[in-house]
């Protein structure tokens, strides 16, 4: 923790001289104490975190999106906001220019999330371990963010949390916001509520939310037992979370805060698929659940110059917090023909983080040039543990007696993986300079980063059938990431850009040292020999025009070294004749190249249209195959029209057949058809009634990243919604 310490050290001492000028939160007494801001998108008083993430391929959605849109997940997201964007149910995972796992990084108010991936029981995710709710706004990168850190591959999800500022704008003391809803897609009902109060310069904000549902909606309506069923496997769903916030302003622009979070999602799944009227599992006796927990204390701090160029520092920010994230998939179950009685599993994957994240920036002048100047660093120490817990009717052993040759695969009460100590060091720097009268804007910008990840021997892992006695060596290693961007405004709204940049992730804490399987089965193995994955590649462009008139196109090619795959490295045989033995390699040479475009216009009155294209292509150059993972082409229209206090949204998402895939899912092309409208009546302010009709043509289609490549189900199991409506009400005092 010293290096937590130095870090604050150099915030607090940059910050402390600047003088004492006007006070950031805004003035209470002079303000209108009865003005009512509808759409709190903006937070006011200190600034948001200052984002390293931030490229040329970053775009905003606003909570006003949120409400008006309906988007309520990050598959709505890819829905209606974002063209080549997705979620992968299966994985637990976003999905961005064909990337997704531990190579996409989600961070929340500055900290990462942990993707966790439990390598041989399944327990995978802990991104999506938020409530949209919760949101003021969310930032998507698309592609390497160089200054990210470890993860940012693929690109970053950079989710902003309600602040009481948001409840009290207009001068407020106190204010609140409820949120309620319903979704026919799973029949799951939503309340979120929260309540902000100001007392001198002290600010609180405590907010709550719940929903519950079923079962995610497909097409398949087959409702049987076994390999011919296409109706999906009933479930119930809940979840949880709560969140609270203090701020305390202090003269002179800083900003001191404590934040807690909550969150929990439950899923009770009644297996069906694997249930038959003759087998080991009949009906309503296979069982699963999926639990996924989250928790973060931090304290944080904020400086906004109240005049720039007056001091050191115009911005900075930091935060000292912990985090655990954790994640169980559960199996209750009888077996009826081997191994005959009950049968339970609980698979559990947990990470715990202790971290520090620190950034400040400055404008400078210097000649004809300006500067701006932006250094920050991110301080973690975290331990990962795996465990499986459970009970069968297996008998001590092995060696098994003949009538319980099942056992030789039933392997629990143990650890696949040992414990994992990490640490991770990361400093970063870039430099904005501006030329001509500010049109040519030059970004060099540097990261260094630092892991170790070091495995420890425990009775739960030297318990495992697949221990070979040893402990596996620490794995570790640096990283430089440098990044260059140019931009030049052609004319005042046309800027052609380029940026050139690298990135890397580190190996999981699965993929280094899971060891799963027993002589006589099959072996799955980590390596700890692993590198990480590193990646050069660069995005081209134009953006251009306003609000009413603007568009971007970007052209993107990426080279990734190292990319850790699965293979086979020994064939079912010898000592391990069912399976032989998985494990995991470097592959030297893979890419990712793509165009993305999007525009919109603003014309007549109130009307207003827009559009977004993209395509990603992805191939290892060592095997000379496609990367399945990345979506077809895609592209997104909306036309609109709004007025004061209605508006309303006709969508249109359109996929192209995706053929070029290795062994992965050959995807039919589709269209769909979606419409959205809001009321929010002058004579009620605050109030706003949001709905939705999506799929309006009850298309039957395929989300390709959500079907996977060995598939049990007729394909119909996999397709996605049909026809559906959603309902959310809001109402801001």
């Amino acid at each position: 923790m010293a290096g937590v310490a130095v870090s604050a050290l150099v915030v607090g001492t940059f910050a402390a001289p600047i003088p004492a000028l006007a006070q950031v939160l805004p003035d209470a007494e002079n303000a209108d104490a009865d003005a009512v801001v509808l759409d709190p998108v903006v937070v006011q008083g200190a600034p948001a975190p200052v984002s390293a993430a931030k490229t040329t391929t970053t775009t905003t959605t606003t909570r006003r999106t949120i409400d008006d849109k309906l988007v309520d997940s990050i598959a709505d997201l890819g829905r209606s906001e974002e063209a080549g964007v997705t979620f992968n149910r299966r994985t637990n995972s976003l999905n961005v220019r064909g990337l997704e796992g531990s190579r996409v990084l989600t961070t929340i108010d500055g900290v990462r999330v942990p993707y966790l991936n439990d390598a041989t029981r399944g327990a995978t995710g802990g991104g999506s371990s938020f409530d949209f709710d919760t949101l003021s706004a969310l930032d998507l990168t698309r592609g390497t963010a160089p200054l990210a850190g470890s993860g940012a591959l693929g690109g970053v999800l950079a989710l902003r949390t309600l602040d009481p500022e948001d409840l009290l704008l207009g001068g407020r003391r106190i204010g609140g916001l409820t949120k309620n809803g319903y979704d026919s897609v799973d029949r799951s009902w939503f309340t979120s509520n929260a309540a902000a109060m100001r007392s001198g310069d002290t600010l609180v904000l405590v907010q709550g939310g719940y929903r519950g549902g079923q079962e995610f909606d497909s097409m398949g309506d087959r409702d049987v037992l076994g390999a011919a069923r296409t109706a999906p496997n009933p479930s119930d769903t809940k979840q949880g979370n709560l969140l609270a916030k203090l701020h305390q302003y202090v003269e002179g622009g800083h900003r001191f805060g404590l934040v807690g979070e909550i969150y929990d999602r439950n899923e009770d799944i009644d297996g069906r698929t694997t249930q038959t009227a003759t087998g080991n599992y009949r009906g309503s006796q296979y069982f699963t659940g999926e639990e996924l927990a989250r928790r973060k204390a931090a304290l944080t701090y904020d400086f906004d110059a109240p005049e720039r160029g007056t001091g050191w520092i115009d911005e900075a920010s930091a935060t000292l917090y912990y985090q655990e994230v954790e994640r169980h998939t559960t199996v209750d179950a009888y077996r009826s023909t081997s191994v005959i009685g009950p049968f339970t599993r609980d698979n559990s994957y947990e990470e715990g983080t202790y971290g520090f994240n620190g950034s400040a920036s400055g404008d400078y002048a210097l000649g004809a040039t300006r500067h701006r100047i932006t250094v920050g660093t991110e301080l973690r120490s975290g331990t990962s543990t795996q465990y499986s817990a459970g009970e069968d009717g297996c008998p001590a052993g092995p060696p098994y007696p003949r009538v319980f040759t099942a056992c030789n695969n039933l392997h629990t009460n143990q650890a696949d993986t040992p414990k994992v100590d990490s640490r991770a060091i990361g400093f970063y720097a870039q430099d904005e300079v501006a030329l001509l009268d500010e049109r040519l804007r030059i970004t060099p910008g540097l990261r260094f980063d630092w892991y170790e990840e070091k495995p420890e021997l425990t009775p739960e892992y030297e318990g495992s059938a697949a221990f070979d006695g040893s402990l596996p060596a620490s794995s570790g290693d640096h990283a430089l990431s440098p990044k260059l961007l140019a931009e030049y405004d052609l004319l005042p709204e046309l800027t052609a850009y380029a940026q050139w940049g690298m990135g890397f992730r580190a190996p999981t804490a699965g993929e280094l040292y899971s060891r799963f399987g027993a002589v006589g089965t099959y072996l799955r193995v980590g390596n700890e020999d692993l590198d990480p994955e590193t990646s050069r590649g660069f995005d081209v462009g134009l953006r251009a025009g306003n609000a009413d008139l603007g568009g971007q196109l970007n052209v993107f090619h990426t080279r990734y070294r190292d990319f850790i795959d699965t293979v086979t490295l020994a064939p079912p045989g010898g000592e391990y004749p069912q399976g032989g033995i998985t494990g995991y390699r470097n592959i030297p040479d893979a890419e990712i190249a793509g165009v993305e475009v999007g525009g919109h216009v603003r014309f007549l009155e109130g009307w207003q249209a827009r559009a977004s294209l993209a395509y990603a292509q992805g191939r290892n150059l060592t095997d000379d195959t496609y990367l399945d993972s990345a979506s077809p082409l895609t592209a997104l229209f909306g036309l609109g029209y709004e007025r004061r206090d209605w508006g309303s949204e006709v969508t249109a998402k359109l996929a192209a057949r995706r053929d070029k895939v290795d062994e992965g899912f050959v995807a039919p092309g589709y269209g769909v058809l979606d419409v959205t409208a809001w009321y929010a009546p002058e004579r009620l302010p605050g109030f706003k009634l949001a709905g939705g009709i999506f799929n309006i043509l009850d298309k039957t289609y395929y989300d390709a990243v959500n079907v996977p490549d060995s598939r049990t189900q007729p394909t119909l199991y996999y397709s996605e919604p049909g026809r559906s409506f959603k309902l959310n009400v809001t109402y801001q005092f």
